[in-house]
C-alpha cells in the first residue's frame, strides 16, 4: 500500500471514530435521567437527612424535574448545592454511561446541643463545627447550656484551638474537649445528661443516675479533661459502690490529683 493510500486511510478512520464518538455524545446527551440512587453515610442513631428529603430539597431547587435529560444535569451546581447544607460533611455525585448517576453524602455526626445566652441553640458536630438543628429531626446528644457566649456563626474549633488570641474568651473549644471525651467513652456517654457553664466559667455536670452533680471546672486542655474524667471513674468504680449512690450532692473534679465528695446534709 502506497503512503498517500496509508495516510488517507488513518485519516478516514479518525475521521469516522470523531463522527462517531460525535453522534454516541448527542445521543448521551439527549437520554431521559432516571432519579439519582442516593447513598447516605451516617455514624450512630443521629441522621439529620434522609434519601426521601435530600430528593425534595433537590426538586424543589429545580436540580431534578421530569423529562430531565443528562445535558440538563449540572453536576457542579448540585454538589455545591449540597456541600452548602450544615448537616452534610461530604457529597460526591457520580454519573454513568445511560440514565442512571447517583449521588453519595457522608453526614455530620453531633455530639452535643448549644443552649446560649442570646436563646440560641445549635449542635456542636465530631470535628468541632457547628450545626443549624433540624425541625424534621432530634440528635440524642448531651445538652450543654448555661453563660455560653458563643453564637451559631461562631468561629469553627478546629481554627479556634490554633488561635491562641481567641482561646481565653471562647468557650465552645472547651464544650468541645469535655462532649467529645464523653461522646468516646460508652460509660460517660450513658451517664452524662448535660452539661452547665456556670457564672465563674466552671463546668458541672449532670449525671443520668444518682442526685449529685459533678463539679468539672475548667477544660483548657485534652489532658486536663482525661485527668478529670479517669479520676470521676475510678470515684464511680471504687467509692460510690460502698458508699451508696445518692450519699453524695457534689463530687468535684477541679482540684488537681484529688477528688472531693460532699456529703448531702
Amino acid at each position: 500500500m502506497k503512503r498517500w493510500q496509508k495516510i488517507t486511510l488513518i485519516s478516514l478512520s479518525i475521521l469516522g471514530l470523531v463522527v462517531l464518538l460525535y453522534f454516541m455524545k448527542k445521543a448521551q446527551d439527549e437520554t431521559i435521567l432516571a432519579l439519582p440512587k442516593i447513598i447516605i453515610h451516617v455514624e450512630g442513631e443521629n441522621s439529620f437527612l434522609t434519601e426521601t428529603e435530600l430528593q425534595q430539597r433537590l426538586t424543589r431547587e429545580k436540580y431534578l424535574f421530569p423529562g430531565q435529560t443528562f445535558e440538563q444535569l449540572d453536576v457542579h451546581k448540585i454538589e455545591s448545592f449540597i456541600e452548602a447544607m450544615p448537616e452534610v460533611k461530604n457529597v460526591r455525585v457520580f454519573m454513568k454511561i445511560g440514565a442512571n448517576w447517583s449521588i453519595e453524602v457522608e453526614l455530620r455526626v453531633p455530639i452535643a446541643r448549644i443552649y446560649n445566652q442570646s436563646g440560641e441553640t445549635f449542635y456542636l458536630d465530631t470535628e468541632g463545627y457547628t450545626m443549624h438543628p433540624s425541625s424534621l429531626h432530634t440528635a440524642r446528644v448531651v445538652v450543654v447550656n448555661g453563660y455560653i457566649p458563643d453564637k451559631l456563626n461562631s468561629i469553627p474549633v478546629p481554627e479556634l484551638i490554633n488561635n491562641d488570641s481567641l482561646k481565653s474568651i471562647r468557650k465552645l473549644d472547651d464544650v468541645y474537649r469535655i462532649t467529645k471525651y464523653v461522646c468516646n467513652d460508652p460509660f460517660l456517654q450513658a451517664q452524662i445528661a448535660q452539661i452547665h457553664l456556670n457564672k465563674t466559667g466552671e463546668f458541672v455536670l449532670v449525671p443520668q443516675v444518682g442526685g449529685h452533680s459533678i463539679v468539672f471546672g475548667t477544660a483548657y486542655t485534652d489532658q486536663e479533661v482525661a485527668d478529670k474524667f479517669e479520676k470521676l471513674k475510678v470515684f464511680y468504680k471504687h467509692g460510690l459502690p460502698y458508699e451508696g449512690w445518692n450519699k453524695y450532692a457534689e463530687i468535684i473534679l477541679k482540684y488537681e490529683n484529688q477528688i472531693v465528695g460532699k456529703k448531702k446534709d
